[in-house]
């Protein structure tokens, strides 16, 4: 028998799309303040939505340090049943470079399947998704299966420096079960699969100087430090020959997965080569690992801007007296973040020679690596939702990238996060040209219909032995 929510969300496919349109044209950039107007009128949006669906008791949650605010509401007519916090995040990725995208950036276009634009797949199509179908719920039923509290983050994208304070501020308001997360990318389209970890993250930035200017390089080249070789030297010096991080310590402790599950992902239907050449690369990485080990298992230190000196049209001879650079930690279980800064700074000041001073900024978002519990029922729920509306049973996977909801919500709130995203990692978020598969709505909300009745199903006491004091 048809699922009567479902009905319904399949008849108004059309309007989504028109709401999804409406909500991908506002330019809700958090990292440049130039679009502090377009965060405002996503909110706007989401708050008119949400209202006319049914929700009650918005509110912005502020971490009190000038971010951009988080949009709570909820709906708690399930007496006796669960609780879930479902998430998402309403900001995007900046559009540039815009001469690389075949339309308009915060226009949606339709085009072979796919529809493009900035934040289409992270996260505002799957967002949409989850709250379609909530909305759905409410229109047909006057209720949804389980209560509802709403957690729709303006900062994800610039990785979440407000986030702690809006959870430890606001515990009571936000105390839920377990969080259903509409962000965090499906592994494959072609195979269902659930995420059940993901990496921690880190990053600041250090500046080399080596001078008190700019000097001539007739007059002093040759016979000075150079601000840019002396960086190239020292980022060159943080890996080996075998693509292993340097910094001593730095893999001490982790905490890799037992033979079992080593042995199980060997058997997943992944080609590596294929996988790089998809993007025009080739595997490269530490030594010893396969290419979804070195993802999903293993940290990284990686480089993500390098600059200095002049970079205009033509030459300017000159010693360069100061150099630049991004670094990016992605850490593994066992990784304490805060400690492994330590070790990398404390390892870059060694290594930095006489007459170079080294100053180190721009510290960001240092959240833990996260694991699901293995038998979580928000989990079992999940599968078995993926199960009934994809037809097989899907993949326990992991991601190499972060969701700093994750750590940050057991830390504070002691509870589980489920990734129950509908976008797909190769859909260029990120960069020009984002597009979400047009089979991806369509199988999203079946999902959704379907693991909101299941948890509906559930007692509130299966989720206490996972919760954490």
């Amino acid at each position: 028998m048809t699922d009567p929510v479902l009905v319904h969300c399949q008849a108004g496919r059309d309007a989504f799309f028109q709401r999804l349109s409406r909500y991908l044209a506002c330019p809700s950039v958090s990292t440049d303040p130039a679009y502090r107007e377009g965060m405002a009128e996503a909110r706007a949006f989401l708050k008119t939505l949400l209202a006319d669906f049914g929700f009650a008791n918005f509110q912005e949650l502020d971490g009190g340090i000038g971010g951009h605010p988080a949009l709570f509401c909820e709906w708690n007519g399930a007496a006796g049943k669960p609780t879930l916090l479902v998430y998402g995040h309403y900001d995007v990725q900046p559009p540039d470079p815009l001469e690389l995208w075949d339309s308009p950036p915060f226009e949606a276009t339709e085009r072979d399947g796919r529809l493009y634009a900035r934040g289409i797949s992270d996260d505002k199509g799957p967002s949409m998704i989850a709250l379609e179908v909530l909305g759905a719920f409410l229109a047909v039923e006057g209720r949804l299966p389980v209560n509802v509290k709403i957690l729709l983050e303006g900062e994800e994208e610039t990785g979440s420096p407000s986030l702690p304070n809006i959870l430890a501020k606001n515990k009571v308001l936000l105390t839920a079960d377990a969080i259903l997360s509409a962000d965090g990318a499906r592994w494959r389209a072609d195979l269902p699969s659930v995420n059940v970890g993901s990496r921690g993250n880190g990053g600041f930035e250090i500046t080399l100087r080596t001078a008190d200017m700019d000097l001539h390089s007739g007059r002093y080249g040759g016979a000075v430090p150079n601000a840019l070789h002396e960086m190239a030297a020292l980022v060159a010096s943080l890996h080996d020959g075998d693509s292993r991080v340097t910094v001593p310590g730095f893999y001490d402790g982790i905490e890799m997965p037992d033979a079992a599950t080593r042995a199980a992902l060997a058997t997943l239907p992944f080609n590596g080569a294929d996988w790089a050449d998809d993007v025009g690369t080739c595997e490269k990485g530490e030594a010893g690992y396969a290419t979804l080990e070195r993802l999903w298992d293993r940290p990284t230190l990686e480089v993500n801007g390098l600059w200095g000196g002049y970079q205009g049209a033509g030459a300017k001879t000159i010693v360069p007296n100061e150099a630049h650079a991004k670094f990016t930690l992605r850490l593994v279980p066992g990784q304490d973040p805060h400690h492994i800064r330590k070790l990398v700074q404390d390892y870059l000041i060694r290594l930095c020679p006489r007459c170079v001073t080294l100053s180190i900024g721009g510290d960001r978002s240092w959240t833990k690596a996260y694991r699901v519990p293995p038998s979580h029922p928000l989990l079992l729920a999940a599968e078995a939702a993926l199960t009934e509306t994809l037809g097989s049973k899907p993949l326990r996977v992991r991601i190499g990238a972060t969701l700093p909801l994750s750590d940050l919500v057991a830390e504070i709130l002691g509870i589980d996060t489920v990734m129950f995203s509908f976008s797909t990692a190769d859909e260029r978020f990120h960069a020009p040209n984002e597009f979400l598969r047009l089979s991806a709505v369509d199988e999203g909300i079946a999902a959704w219909v379907t693991i909101l009745r299941k948890v509906g199903a559930q007692s509130p006491d299966a989720y206490a032995a996972y919760r954490r004091t």
